[in-house]
């Protein structure tokens, strides 16, 4: 009996532990999301309400309390994409060397150009000058396209110029509410020197969250538009969705931009499937002087919110531009195709349909006036053509502008 309670103490103070290991494992556990979701909070933003929200219910966008496609995108299976993103290896997604960005000074923005002029900074980033009036579309000067650093991706370059050496900005203009074209500390360096914020029907209610007053914040529905100092503002139709968190999902609008001045006129895409819209955009606004395209972050699995290359060529022409310049591609890993490959297919889809195209360096200005020839100043690598990974929205019917 001795011996058999010499071994029965120890396999009981055994039994007790693991109620205090669990109990740590937990503790650490929600210390560690504390933490990380202090230091992502604020960047998740806040849900439109009030009398936000009243205005936002009058929308014919605004169906069920969420906001909708004209055309109903078909949604990819989540967890085949979570899977090939987690496991899934290209090392030509990313750049292996650091890219021949085009430093900037802000004494080369000291005056207003004479003439229309488009500057990249990457991404979707653009500073838009026309008549006099300087219009920064979605500002996304984070380092990473996340809400914090654990999560997102990292750029693949430095901004090629300091927010603080931008020139004076106009108005401020933004798409939709993901983290690669809206960002936190980019909107709050700029809150306090922009006068207008022009956003499509609930970002606002990010922005005042992140101190930008209220007054100074412009909301539209698509094809409402606002005059800033001569040149207008038209919030387009789009085919993509919103959302800073799972739980906010279609609560706020989409949207591309005219932006329509004496006698030039731009159209920036924002991101969007293909969609008969871009035509409905072209009859009523167009013919555009230039476009700006969505092109890069496409795949097979989600062809109704990305268009691709192809498409992006197709809505070029539906929209009735002149000159067109690639954006949304070459500073983030976004989707599983080679970095230089959006680049690479719309060069051959631009030739096949006679489309001049304009591909600067990031931070390079263009002149859609007088633009430069396309010189490759990425490098070349393997990629895959449209035959051998199509993407073809889905949901339409077989159009080609005239």
């Amino acid at each position: 009996m001795k011996h058999q309670k010499t071994n029965a103490a120890p396999r009981r103070a055994k039994r007790r532990r693991w109620p205090r290991v669990v109990g740590g494992f937990l503790g650490l556990l929600i210390l560690g999301t504390g933490i990380i979701m202090i230091d992502i909070w604020s960047a998740l933003g806040t849900r439109p309400e009030g009398a936000r929200l009243e205005r936002i219910q009058q929308s014919e966008q605004f169906v069920d309390g969420r906001f909708v496609n004209r055309l109903a995108p078909q949604e990819p299976e989540f967890w085949a994409v979570l899977k090939r993103w987690l496991f899934e290896d290209n090392p030509l997604r990313e750049p292996s060397e650091p890219l021949p960005v085009a430093q900037r000074v802000a004494q080369e923005f000291a005056n207003p150009a004479s003439e229309p002029r488009i500057t990249w900074f990457g991404h979707s980033s653009v500073l838009v000058e026309l008549d006099g009036q300087r219009i920064l579309i979605d500002p996304m000067w984070g380092d990473y396209a996340s809400p914090g650093r654990l999560f997102g991706v990292k750029r693949f370059f430095a901004p090629p110029i300091p927010l603080d050496d931008l020139p004076e900005i106009d108005a401020v203009v933004l798409s939709h509410d993901h983290y690669d074209h809206l960002d936190e500390p980019t909107i709050k360096a700029l809150r306090e020197r922009v006068p207008f914020f022009v956003v499509p029907l609930g970002l606002g209610a990010h922005l005042e969250y992140w101190g930008v007053p209220p007054e100074r914040i412009v909301e539209l529905d698509w094809w409402e538009r606002v005059d800033v100092g001569g040149v207008e503002l038209v919030c387009t139709p789009a085919r993509h969705f919103s959302g800073r968190m799972f739980i906010d999902r279609d609560a706020t609008l989409w949207a591309g931009w005219a932006l329509i001045g004496q006698s030039r006129r731009v159209f920036f895409s924002g991101d969007s499937g293909l969609f008969p819209g871009f035509e409905e955009i072209g009859a009523r606004l167009g013919p555009f002087d230039v476009t700006m395209m969505e092109t890069g972050a496409y795949n097979a699995d989600w062809p109704d919110v990305h268009m691709g290359p192809e498409q992006a060529v197709e809505a070029h022409r539906m929209v009735r531009g002149r000159l067109m310049m690639p954006i949304h591609w070459g500073t983030f890993n976004l989707a599983f195709h080679g970095w230089t490959e959006p680049v690479e297919r719309l060069l051959v889809a631009a030739e096949r349909a006679g489309v001049q195209v304009a591909i600067p360096r990031p931070g390079e200005s263009i002149t859609p006036a007088s633009p430069p020839g396309v010189e490759r100043w990425w490098p070349a690598q393997s990629w895959q053509t449209a035959e051998q990974a199509p993407v073809v929205s889905t949901g339409l019917v077989p159009v080609v502008a005239d």
